[in-house]
């Protein structure tokens, strides 16, 4: 499995990916984030599912990138070229790996702004190739394993969530899933792009350097259960139990 997330902000995007993959009963470490150009413009991309079909649909996009011959002046028309050449992979390896019992499972964020984007832009891309244009109304997208690390994004993040405490919720969504999921853990890859910059910023961090992160989240989790307003829990464990109907 993986944990990829990208929140699109007023300020600009973070987006952050882990580095675990499972293959049978190996488990090696691997980036599942890249950054690209496209003339003076640049994007990362994050992925899940098959490391084959990633690597082969990457091989292409540059390749793509490097000969295009349509001005690539939006992140959309760059986007267009990534879900063209994952069709292709598609129509070459997907029927053996379907009958090899692997299904075609490939998700994308790609992020980033070009010289004609009036913001950041930031998309998920389907395995069947088509895409959506990430909103203000729900600013992120999760790709791989969602279900721990969602609940903290939506309570906390909005659009207008500078950059400072999306990336703290964004550590703290992977931390969930890490504590939650046996395939998902560090090292981690963390991108920052600041609105109107034209610049990604690329960072790597071990467990061992957010350990005690890690380790305050935690405790500060026990201590707000303890905290938290309990009117209702002493009725239930103080009062007199209601007869059983």
């Amino acid at each position: 499995m993986t944990f990829c997330v990208g929140m699109k902000l007023k300020e600009g995007i973070i987006g952050l990916a882990d580095n675990l993959i499972i293959t049978g009963n190996e488990a090696i470490r691997a980036k599942k984030v890249t950054s690209h150009r496209a003339g003076d413009n640049s994007f990362f991309l994050m992925t899940s599912g098959l490391r084959s079909a990633r690597d082969k649909t990457i091989t292409y996009l540059d390749e793509a990138l490097e000969h295009s011959e349509e001005p690539l002046d939006r992140l959309y028309k760059a986007v267009n070229l990534f879900s063209k050449q994952l069709r292709r992979v598609k129509e070459e390896d997907g029927e053996a790996l379907s009958d090899s019992g692997f299904p075609f499972n490939m998700y994308s964020i790609i992020g980033g702004q070009f010289e004609n984007d009036p913001e950041p832009q930031l998309f998920l891309v389907y395995p069947q190739a088509n895409w959506i244009n990430v909103g203000i109304t729900s600013p992120y997208v999760i790709i791989g394993e969602s279900k721990y690390g969602k609940p903290i994004i939506k309570r906390t993040l909005t659009y207008d969530t500078n950059l400072d405490t999306a990336l703290r919720i964004a550590y703290l969504a992977f931390d969930s899933s890490r504590i939650n999921a046996i395939d998902v853990d560090f090292p981690i890859d963390i991108i920052v792009y600041r609105t109107n910059s034209f610049c990604l910023e690329q960072y790597s961090f071990t467990e061992n350097e957010l350990a005690d992160i890690s380790e305050w989240w935690q405790e500060r989790l026990r201590k707000s259960a303890e905290e938290m307003p309990a009117e209702w829990v002493k009725k239930v464990l103080n009062g007199s139990p209601k007869s059983a109907p």
